[in-house]
């Protein structure tokens, strides 16, 4: 399966869940029979998750801080501009991570999913940033969370076997 396939696939997984329900973490995806050794506590995966933990705080604000007229002309979101460095930096660190799984000849999921986050990233971000009316922007936002929800929970989960 390609890292497409498998990063569509298991963002249409992510979105089927809320951001706010913690039922427990998201199980792995392998493709082969045992399960992959965690990254969770290695310092490239535990940087990602602090800093995607920090961001959807960020996103999960500025949604709160939104006025509550949906036709409203979208509003100026504090700090965007820092926020938008902050997500870049995430993105190039989910990158990272794609390519030190794949030159370690990972074969599980991960790789392709933290591609994927990587280049999903500024697509959301952008859609933040040209949202014309708040209903758009909280929706835009709304997704930011989800995304980086998921970049958390998709390091954290621990890993499983496939079926």
């Amino acid at each position: 399966m390609s890292c497409d396939a498998v990063a569509f696939s298991a963002m249409l997984w992510f979105a089927s869940f809320s951001p706010d329900a913690q039922p427990g973490p998201a199980p792995a995806v392998v493709q082969s029979g045992q399960a992959p050794a965690s990254v969770a506590g290695e310092p490239l995966f535990v940087d990602i998750v602090g800093r995607a933990k920090g961001l959807k705080a960020q996103a999960e604000a500025y949604r709160a801080g939104l006025p509550k007229d949906p036709a409203a002309v979208a509003a100026a979101l504090k700090g965007f501009d820092v926020f938008q460095g902050q997500i870049g930096e995430l993105s190039a660190l989910d990158m990272k991570g794609h390519v030190t799984l794949k030159e370690r000849g990972a074969v599980d999921d991960l790789k392709c999913i933290l591609r994927g986050i990587s280049q999903d990233l500024p697509e959301k971000l952008k859609a933040v940033g040209e949202a014309k009316t708040v209903k758009d922007q909280d929706m835009a936002l709304r997704d930011m969370v989800y995304l980086l929800n998921d970049n958390v929970e998709v390091i954290t989960a621990p890993p499983q076997p496939a079926a």
